[in-house]
């Protein structure tokens, strides 16, 4: 949906537990997407066309998507799921089984799953393999697996799955900072400007500032709300909205005209609002990025990363330095992770619903200093939140009186577990200071699980009663 349609949650009560912070059920049909932006080089100039360092065939991504040496033009590609890479317009390959009228959660349980087969299961079993067997005369083969590095079709039907949802194509890494890093190094050149969220995940601010200025790139940074000077002469913009852990939110549509009216790209941070949040593809970036870890597989027991676009020279390139560079993720954590996708609009109303509630009760404690929630009337980043997104995140971020409020806050709650990450099953809460991040030592940032509101909203009340002083 576009930022500026003005449409807000469905019927009523950000709080009422069944109604959070959802606007409709599936996404607007988008229009294609623009002309090809720029030329997206590997950095040792290899382009999406070349060959991998192993020999594997050339044509990572033909005009559709498929790629030449992964997946023939069903997607099948040895294994893969249905469907060919999702089409230019946002409506993923599922789309192509029915009407685009499909819940979320008919979306998510069939997202990258194969036609039905009699005898095989809803989801294949993950495939472990380094190299696989080639014809002996015919050697690599366009949509025959050749080694592990850029073939296994495990992998693949995740990236169909999720390229179904957000709404492009997909390449899947080992973990989310492996996927950022890959955006920043296969898009920037010495010369080049990036302009990163000064409020938003600290390592990838970290990773940006250690390592790019050696290689002539200048490194910029704004907060998530603004305001934004002119734009013209940047190469890359890296928007998180919400940001993580402040939750604030930025105006997606609008930045990215901005940016690329000068030539140049977008991505987006999508890990706190996972694509049924947000789509950042349909709101004119050219990237959307995600650390999976988080709320996407939801049950903190793995690690992945995400890249999405629809430019294919864009899209391949970023194949291309994964295959170079060797972060892919495992076949088990790649099966783990379409297995936990089934789920995620699920987890996300129980989540968004706890988060509503909790939101509420952090707002009239007095041990609270501040609270912010992006779905709460009132809040600064409430009226962009509910053009942009369809639902708002199960995370809420809060400050108590210094780290000790913190420690007995923690210690005393039973539910909500003392760990870094989000968005999993279980409530979760750090201080944020501790990590490096530039936060108040008393800010919290709480991730609300599935727990039952009830429960929940009772652990938090005597654990913040616990740390008044």
């Amino acid at each position: 949906m576009s930022a500026g349609s003005g449409e807000g949650f469905g019927a009523g009560d950000a709080s009422a537990p069944g109604n959070v912070a959802r606007v409709d059920e599936t996404p607007a049909d988008e229009a294609p997407a623009d002309e090809v932006r720029g030329e997206a080089t590997h950095a040792n100039g290899a382009r999406g066309g070349e060959a991998d360092a192993n020999g594997a065939r050339g044509g990572e991504a033909d005009a559709n998507g498929a790629r030449g040496g992964e997946a023939d033009g069903s997607g099948a590609g040895g294994g893969g799921a249905r469907g060919s890479a999702a089409p230019a317009d946002g409506t993923g390959g599922d789309e192509a089984r029915g009407s685009g009228t499909r819940g979320d959660g008919t979306r998510v349980v069939h997202a990258g799953v194969p036609a039905a087969v009699a005898g095989e299961p809803f989801l294949p079993s993950p495939v472990f393999g380094a190299p696989y067997h080639l014809d002996p005369v015919a050697g690599p083969q366009a949509g025959v697996n050749g080694y592990g590095r850029t073939d296994n079709p495990t992998y693949r039907s995740l990236e169909q799955a999720i390229g179904e949802l957000e709404g492009g194509e997909c390449v899947v890494f080992a973990s989310g900072m492996a996927a950022i890093s890959a955006v920043l190094l296969s898009t920037l050149r010495a010369g080049d400007t990036v302009v990163l969220p000064s409020d938003g995940y600290f390592l990838t601010r970290a990773f940006a500032t250690e390592h790019l200025p050696a290689r002539g790139v200048e490194v910029r940074t704004m907060p998530t709300p603004g305001p934004y000077p002119a734009l013209d002469d940047v190469r890359l913009l890296l928007l998180e909205t919400p940001s993580n852990p402040g939750l604030d939110v930025c105006d997606i549509a609008d930045l990215a005209a901005r940016t690329r009216a000068g030539g140049g790209l977008v991505a987006v941070d999508n890990t706190t609002p996972t694509p049924l949040g947000q789509r950042p593809l349909d709101l004119g970036a050219d990237f959307s990025v995600a650390s999976a870890t988080k709320a996407l597989t939801g049950h903190s027991d793995m690690l992945l990363g995400y890249v999405c676009a629809r430019d294919p020279e864009l899209i391949a390139a970023i194949r291309t330095w994964r295959g170079r560079t060797g972060g892919i993720p495992g076949a088990f954590e790649a099966w783990l992770a379409h297995r936990s996708l089934g789920t995620l609009d699920l987890r996300l109303a129980r989540q968004t619903a706890n988060a509503a509630a909790v939101a509420e009760l952090l707002a009239g404690h007095p041990a609270v200093a501040s609270v912010r929630w992006p779905g709460r009337a009132g809040d600064p980043a409430y009226a962009a939140a509910t053009r942009q997104m369809r639902r708002i995140p199960g995370v809420v971020t809060f400050v108590l009186a210094d780290k000790a409020a913190v420690d007995r806050f923690l210690t005393t709650s039973d539910l909500v577990f003392a760990a870094t990450s989000f968005g999993g099953l279980h409530s979760s809460a750090d201080r944020r200071a501790q990590w490096g991040d530039d936060a108040p030592e008393g800010l919290v940032r709480l991730s609300c699980g599935v727990e039952d509101t009830e429960d929940l909203i009772a652990d938090v009340r005597r654990a913040l009663d616990a740390a008044i002083a």
